[in-house]
């Protein structure tokens, strides 16, 4: 059952029966060491298959004796996955992980009934400087799965499968499109592609899952004799095959993504992810507590709880992340 709008065609009304089904627009948010993109959750839409969480970082860059340092925080009933496209960030968890993030690799990591991690430029990096660009998600776990045990898993850039064909070029994360399988195993139906464009050349989305939607990267793509930017979303309209052109004179780049809708919304607040509000009361004062694990080699650090924020609310209401 999807919990997002989806009105029947009107006889008439031309744009009720548009490939697209709704646009959003990503809204800023500072995070201190840079500004992001955030596209889910959103007003307009809570999530796309199991995706709830959407936000675009960079492109920046950083000078020497600069980076992002993310100190150890908790998640709970959800799994995260950041996917770069330049730029680095060193990944550790409370699970004993200790991991690179580079461009073109698949780092999944499942919260379950609880995980802490930090997200850091290292020294090295920090002394020569660095570009950061890439994509960061936060995907729903379908109940049954949400207190499941934690875990972290990686694939490398060269493990990902790539198709590369009559001027497209796309690498497959999570789930199967372009007559390929990602070996990426997911907690519930889920589709995630990094899609590139030559000019002149298209690409056509069949209807395989039920929910799907674009996030433009670069250059310019046209859906349905529309044309859109970089930085904005693209929810597709259920059923529809649809093609997706590059209509301009230079590259264009955009993530495919979706899969089955959850079985219920979820509740979301600071990194807090459920189909339970009391749960997501329980993680506050568990952490406040200390009572999550900490991160091996990152013990001393940590986000406090926030305070002074709004209460929890369905996502689809407005995000409450302070």
């Amino acid at each position: 059952m999807s919990w997002s709008p989806c009105p029947d065609p009107q006889l008439g009304n031309a744009t009720s029966v548009d490939a697209v089904e709704t646009l959003i627009v990503p809204r800023a948010v500072d995070l201190g060491e840079m500004t992001v993109r955030r596209a889910l959750p959103s007003t307009k839409r809570q999530m796309v298959g199991p995706f709830i969480f959407f936000d675009q970082m960079g492109p920046a860059e950083f000078l020497t004796d600069q980076g992002i340092d993310v100190r150890p925080h908790p998640h709970i009933n959800l799994a995260t996955l950041t996917y770069l496209f330049e730029g680095q960030i060193h990944h550790r968890d409370s699970l004993g992980t200790d991991v690179a993030i580079e461009p073109g690799a698949v780092n999944w990591m499942r919260a379950g009934r609880g995980i802490v991690h930090s997200e850091r430029t290292t020294t090295e990096r920090k002394r020569t400087g660095q570009k950061l660009f890439g994509i960061q998600t936060w995907m729903a776990l379908p109940e049954a799965d949400e207190e499941g045990d934690p875990a972290f898993m990686h694939h490398g850039a060269d493990a990902l499968p790539i198709i590369d064909a009559d001027g497209v070029r796309a690498r497959l994360i999570a789930g199967s499109a372009f007559g390929a399988s990602s070996p990426l195993q997911t907690s519930s139906e889920t589709l995630y592609g990094d899609v590139q464009l030559a000019p002149g050349t298209a690409v056509p989305i069949d209807p395989t899952y039920e929910e799907r939607a674009l996030y433009t990267i670069e250059g310019t793509v046209e859906v349905a004799g529309d044309t859109f930017e970089p930085g904005q979303l693209l929810v597709l309209r259920p059923g529809d095959a649809i093609t997706v052109r590059n209509p301009g004179s230079a590259g264009a780049r955009f993530m495919l993504f979706g899969g089955a809708p959850m079985g219920g919304p979820r509740w979301i607040w600071w990194n807090f992810v459920s189909s339970r509000p009391e749960r997501i009361e329980q993680a506050k004062e568990e952490w406040r507590r200390g009572r999550f694990d900490t991160v091996p080699g990152d013990e001393a650090d940590f986000i406090p709880l926030p305070t002074g924020a709004r209460e929890v609310q369905r996502a689809e209401g407005g995000v409450r992340y302070p």
